[in-house]
């Protein structure tokens, strides 16, 4: 096992000087043209003790809100209640982000000191279908920079080419409900879970 940064860099090449340079301390007109044609970003946030996790947003393209040079709002809209990505705020502030654009092969990323704002003149700019998010999460920039195209190239995540058939895997809820059962899933109550998402993916998104 490698155990410190020497011996992993070791291993490696030299750091193109772009790739250090490249990051900013803030906004520039790229990184916030990017941000505005992105509907789906992915926020890493950590526990108190460091416990990693990981949470896809996303959103008509420019729903994460950009405040000014150093600072973007990404709204909350309804989920499942269990409120890790915020939680994890409230007791750690740093947070990392993943901007992606269909089509696009390069993605953008951004870290910073988070917090949870319920301004209401700010969420206003965050109002979906005449739904304003409760709250957001506001991101005091700290580095933002381009990130290459090679894993989104290796997947060829926009082609198609390895686009899966969705009824391969059973559904969201009777996976759910076959990992929390110890007696097997019930197809009577499986099936009115399956209807319960759906239903709740019309009329619940915001």
């Amino acid at each position: 096992m490698i155990e410190s940064e020497g011996e992993l860099r070791s291993k490696f090449g030299e750091v193109h000087p772009l790739a250090i340079t490249k990051s900013r301390p803030g906004l520039d007109k790229y990184s916030r043209q990017f941000i505005a044609m992105s509907p789906f970003v992915v926020v890493s946030t950590a526990a108190a003790d460091g416990k990693a996790d990981l949470s896809p947003r996303g959103d008509p393209p420019g729903f994460v809100h950009v405040v000014d040079d150093h600072t973007i709002l990404i709204p909350d809209r309804p989920g499942n209640n269990r409120l890790d990505t915020m939680a994890n705020i409230v007791a750690n502030p740093n947070v990392g982000c993943l901007f992606f654009i269909p089509g696009f092969e390069d993605t953008l990323r951004l870290n910073g000191r988070a917090r949870i704002t319920e301004d209401a003149e700010l969420l206003a700019h965050c109002t979906v279908s005449g739904k304003t998010p409760k709250v957001g999460i506001l991101i005091r920039v700290e580095e933002v920079f381009m990130h290459c195209a090679k894993a989104l190239k290796r997947s060829k995540l926009w082609s198609g080419e390895y686009r899966q058939d969705r009824a391969s895997m059973p559904s969201i809820a009777r996976i759910i409900m076959d990992q929390t059962s110890e007696t097997g899933v019930d197809e009577s109550e499986a099936s009115k879970a399956d209807a319960d998402v759906e239903g709740d993916y019309k009329t619940g998104l915001y």
